[in-house]
């Protein structure tokens, strides 16, 4: 590790989480690893940077952070290393973390990789299994080799993938130091970025400049940029030092209207746009409209460009090629949901289980962001890792969820809820005698994520079919950018959802965004209700919303199709045809 003159909050979380990781393939004891999990959770979670609250000495007053964490916290902001995890990777080779990216392969498989054939990196079990030596190990067997060499190859091709967290923080910063640049009169996200595709692979900026020359040289000799991929007066793109990749578009601002336009659409619908102008005796590019004279038409604002095709602007989420021009050309585009359109949170987190802090902090936190409704969702006890409840506990916390509601009135509508896990037998981890005293449940998949379709499915299914669930959340489990869901028969899925009334939910997460938005354009279509919810762990988590609504808006989704929009009483209405409340 080198030494970092600053540590933000996401990387000493990825220092703990680290280190848990290769305690697992160790086979340490599950209450050590869980406390550098939980330390790795709250970093994230927290509204302040980790490095003041050390300055001030009170990281132990944070949820999950000891006195034996503050210390280590410590350690890395004033040397920029860890000697713990030294050691920790001089017992356990750290490239064996590479092989849990692959689905179907945990710690316990990583550690019987290693102690058994000596592999500790990719190539070497790439090699194994095409070798067919991993199907004599126990558990394993030839479709065991094969799902691991798919892994692979789906790995290579996500891993230059950046989740849309990271690509926003990343354009954001770069977006501020080229608006900086001399000349530069607008700069601004275009690409997969700017249409809010899940993840993001090269990131593309465009730029309104008359003196292009200048910027382009400044750029590729940035200090954080590895490599020159290639250089040109009005197109540029690099490596950064960690593997990123930026492109940077430049025109006139005359022309800064046709150049976002060509940088932000898929390329299909590009391909559209172009016929479009074709069939008008145009050509469209980056430049603008030339005529078949040869005469440019430049053009400066996308509302301009779209309109001398006749059609209306299109939202950039839209452009994809999934009948957004026809739409545009005869008026039939949707108001698409916005951020402002939503009015509660139905999937939170407390102490109770492994959030970070109380249920008032977090009504606080919605209050504070003006919705009129809350959810508290803590996990069941089926995963022990996250802490959940116990049935017992159900009873105590409902005790807690009163007194917060006598606290805060009419304020806010406070539901009693649990995220209930569906077990890997097709079983929901309570019984029906304690589902039926709760507000809201929530029934997700955390584990076993890779049997056959046919055994998940039907265990997704089973949960559909309890009357007192309400909605089915992250539905696949999937984790971007690396870890695929499981391979559901939505097939199936569709039509259990349009019976049983339950709510599908888009998973604002980042992390997540699950259920996609091809999945949630189908079921909206049916009539199946959308929930958009930050399953947030601590107060900061709620504003991953905008990730959550960016979905449903490249679902097509207006406001009425999604459950967080709704007035309480609209809420509690569907909630009692539900059966819950």
């Amino acid at each position: 590790m080198e030494v970092k003159k600053h540590w933000t909050n996401t990387e000493l979380a990825d220092v703990f989480e680290r280190i848990a990781n290769l305690m697992k393939i160790q086979d340490e004891m599950v209450f050590k690893i869980r406390a550098y999990e939980r330390a790795a959770e709250s970093l994230r979670a927290l509204g302040e940077d980790a490095s003041v609250l050390a300055q001030r000495g009170e990281l132990t007053q944070v949820p999950g952070i000891g006195k034996a964490i503050a210390e280590k916290i410590e350690e890395l902001l004033t040397t920029g290393k860890l000697g713990f995890l030294e050691r920790l990777e001089q017992e356990v080779p750290p490239t064996l973390l590479d092989l849990l990216r692959i689905p179907g392969v945990g710690p316990r498989k990583a550690a019987l990789f290693w102690k058994t054939l000596h592999i500790t990196t990719l190539v070497e079990l790439e090699k194994a299994a095409r070798e067919g030596r991993l199907r004599s190990l126990p558990g394993m067997g030839e479709k065991s080799e094969k799902a691991i060499l798919d892994g692979i190859a789906a790995l290579a091709e996500r891993s230059q993938r950046m989740t849309l967290v990271r690509a926003w923080s990343l354009a954001h910063r770069w977006l501020e130091w080229l608006r900086a640049q001399p000349g530069v009169e607008r700069a601004e996200p275009a690409g997969s970025l700017r249409r809010w595709k899940d993840t993001v692979g090269d990131l593309d900026l465009v730029i309104a400049t008359r003196d292009s020359v200048p910027l382009m040289e400044a750029f590729v000799h940035h200090p954080e940029v590895k490599r020159v991929l290639g250089q040109g007066e009005n197109k540029s793109s690099v490596e950064l030092l960690d593997g990123a990749r930026i492109q940077v578009w430049t025109q006139p601002p005359e022309s800064f209207g046709a150049l976002w336009m060509y940088a932000t659409g898929s390329k299909d619908h590009n391909v559209r746009m172009r016929e479009l102008a074709q069939r008008q005796g145009l050509s469209l590019s980056e430049r603008g409209l030339t005529d078949e004279e040869g005469n440019l038409r430049r053009i400066a604002s996308e509302e301009e460009g779209y309109a001398m095709l006749g059609l209306a602007w299109i939202p950039p989420e839209l452009r994809e090629d999934r009948g957004e021009v026809d739409a545009a050309r005869e008026g039939r585009l949707p108001r698409l949901i916005e951020l402002q359109d939503i009015r509660m949170e139905l999937h939170t987190h407390s102490t109770w289980s492994d959030g970070a802090v109380s249920i008032e902090e977090m009504v606080r936190a919605a209050l504070a962001r003006g919705y009129h409704a809350i959810a508290i969702t803590d996990h069941s006890s089926y995963m022990g890792i996250v802490r959940g409840m116990k049935p017992e506990d159900v009873l105590r916390q409902r005790e807690e969820v009163e007194a917060v509601r006598h606290k805060f009135g009419e304020q806010i509508l406070i539901l009693h809820g649990a995220e209930v896990d569906i077990r890997a037998d097709g079983t929901l981890d309570y019984p029906d005698e304690v589902l039926e005293q709760l507000d809201i449940v929530i029934a997700s998949l955390h584990a076993s994520l890779r049997q056959p379709r046919e055994q998940i499915t039907a265990r997704v299914l089973n949960a559909l079919r309890n009357p007192h669930v309400d909605i089915l959340a992250h539905p696949t489990g999937r984790l971007l950018p690396d870890r695929a869901g499981a391979d559901l028969d939505w097939g199936q899925i569709y039509p259990a959802l349009q019976t049983s009334g339950v709510a599908l939910e888009i998973n604002a997460s980042p992390y997540r965004l699950d259920a996609d938005d091809v999945h949630v354009r189908h079921a909206a279509s049916l009539g199946i209700p959308i929930v958009i919810n930050t399953d947030a762990h601590a107060p900061v988590g709620m504003d991953e919303m905008v990730f959550g609504v960016s979905v449903a808006r490249r679902a097509w989704l207006t406001a009425p199709q999604v459950v967080n929009t709704w007035t309480r009483e609209a809420l509690l209405e569907w909630l009692k045809r539900r059966g819950s409340a």
